[in-house]
């Protein structure tokens, strides 16, 4: 399906997305599609638009008296044009319905069975659109005992089992399980969509037809445990906590140095010859304890203890230029702040400044690098509202005086 007015570039220009979802998976996911090219309509509620605007501080600046939107919200809400619709009323409906009958793609993030009462649901759109891809993404996935339940990130952080291997172990000072310090379960679902989405819009290039696609935020949890699952379907043994430490390779994690902390990542005997070498121990590299990883994991303790009184003897740089120039995986524990100083972050281009209507602020770059069709950083998180007018009149061909009508009425 054409785009009106395509943007000049992007692998997806071609592509019209619906955007009735909130929060953070599935506008990070339209916001994926929408650096690519994709023109996306992300709908809000008037008056309120979608709650992550209001979660902060921080909030970008503001005209006096009133909130500017939150970081949150800037964080998964770029290059989208806001309209506003109020889908709980029958004119409302009327709107979505018109505008994904012209749309390639719907993303919606409401409770099982929301959008089926408002005449919404999938079945109800794809008949007026049978090429529409329609991606669902809920807490727990439209079937099962629990699909009715909402659900959050956090929370599935613990179902999923990934807090049962996060954390300091037992018996160690701080000991206990440990969520991620970012929305992983959110942000793993928006990846898996937006891999979902692509998918099918390639299998409707031979189909002709689109389809329904069902993402749950606790499978796709439970899929990011990935090899710590698999050690425990082949061995039957649980996954326990290791702190900084990895279940299956050593030395592999964090050392204290005279001044700071270092990781240490040597994944294969060769880079533990080197490091040996490097460190001034190469009789290390033909213990028979350490020589191969699998005698170094049935050796942890004994070999990181020895690692970590040499460690103390020098700087975290002095140890991070003696073991690179050894060809040694390691590197410094950055802030946030210390990242986005690092020359090689610096030349990636990975903070992307843009003008707002409160005033300047930058972004997160996408780390999406296409030679010929380049990610778009054209449209800066939008105003609640801002193009309802304009996607109204573009798409939908109503006058003015229509769109007055319909604002009068609360229905945008």
């Amino acid at each position: 399906m054409s785009v009106t007015n395509p943007p000049p570039h992007g692998p997806l220009s071609h592509l019209r997305v619906l955007d009735l979802s909130r929060v953070l998976a599935g506008p990070f996911a339209t916001q994926n599609l929408a650096d690519m090219g994709a023109e996306v309509i992300k709908v809000e509620r008037p008056g309120a638009g979608d709650d992550t605007r209001g979660w902060g501080p921080p909030f970008v600046k503001a005209e006096p008296g009133a909130r500017g939107d939150s970081a949150y919200f800037l964080s998964a809400n770029r290059n989208k044009e806001s309209i506003t619709c109020d889908i709980a009323t029958a004119e409302g409906q009327a709107l979505i319905r018109r505008l994904a009958a012209v749309s390639d793609i719907v993303v919606e993030n409401y409770k099982v069975g929301t959008l089926a009462r408002y005449g919404l649901a999938y079945e109800d759109l794809q008949a007026l659109n049978p090429r529409l891809i329609y991606c669902s993404i809920t807490g727990f996935g439209q079937t099962g005992p629990y699909a009715p339940r909402p659900g959050y990130d956090f929370v599935f952080q613990g179902m999923g089992g990934l807090m049962s291997i996060t954390g300091v172990p037992d018996g160690e000072p701080g000991a206990g399980p440990m969520k991620v310090g970012v929305a992983v379960a959110d942000l793993m679902t928006a990846m898996y969509a937006t891999v979902a989405i692509l998918a099918a819009v390639e299998q409707r290039r031979i189909s002709g037809t689109g389809q329904h696609i069902d993402l749950a935020l606790l499978d796709s949890l439970i899929a990011l445990t990935s090899f710590q699952t698999l050690n425990w379907f082949v061995s039957g043994e649980v996954p326990q906590r290791l702190g900084n430490g990895h279940p299956n390779i050593v030395p592999y994690q964090v050392f204290a140095c005279r001044d700071g902390h270092l990781i240490l990542a040597v994944a294969n005997d060769s880079q533990f010859r080197s490091f040996c070498r490097a460190v001034g121990k190469p009789e290390w590299a033909d213990d028979e304890r350490f020589a191969v990883g699998a005698a170094r994991s049935a050796h942890r303790k004994l070999l990181c203890d020895l690692i970590a009184g040499l460690m103390l003897a020098r700087t975290k740089h002095e140890w991070i230029e003696l073991l690179e120039a050894n060809n040694v995986p390691c590197g410094p524990i950055n802030t946030i702040d210390q990242v986005f100083d690092d020359p090689q972050v610096q030349h990636r281009g990975m903070r992307v400044p843009m003008p707002h209507p409160a005033g300047p602020i930058s972004l997160l770059a996408s780390p999406l690098r296409f030679s010929a069709t380049p990610v778009r950083y054209d449209l800066p998180p939008p105003l609640l509202g801002e193009h309802t007018d304009a996607v109204l009149q573009r798409l939908l061909g109503l006058r003015p005086d229509e769109i007055a009508g319909l604002r009068a009425r609360g229905i945008v």
